[in-house]
């Protein structure tokens, strides 16, 4: 993998929730910033049946350097959710080694 950083947004973040998709209601990809500020991007399935979703990051989201942290968030249309398995990416400030 290539460093990613900070206020890149040729980026596209692509998560696996090894779930079925079908009937779901909401998903989004939550996130742990450097500073411990949580929040989510919104999410595109784009493989219904091997639980395939993405974001394409826009100038500015990514807008802090340091370790983060994401994880899929799932909601079904019954009302059940799923939580995904954290992964913790390292955002680099542009011109470090």
């Amino acid at each position: 993998m290539r460093k990613i950083f900070k206020g890149q947004s040729a980026l596209r973040l692509i998560v696996k929730t090894y779930t079925d998709l079908t009937g779901i209601s909401d998903v989004c990809i939550r996130y742990l910033k450097p500073d411990k500020r949580k929040g989510s991007f919104s999410a595109v399935v784009s493989d219904t049946q091997n639980g395939i979703i993405y974001h394409d990051f826009q100038k500015c989201e990514l807008n802090q350097s340091g370790w983060w942290v994401f994880w899929a968030d799932v909601e079904f249309g019954d009302g059940r959710k799923a939580a995904g398995e954290p992964v913790k990416i390292f955002v680099w400030e542009e011109g470090r080694i």
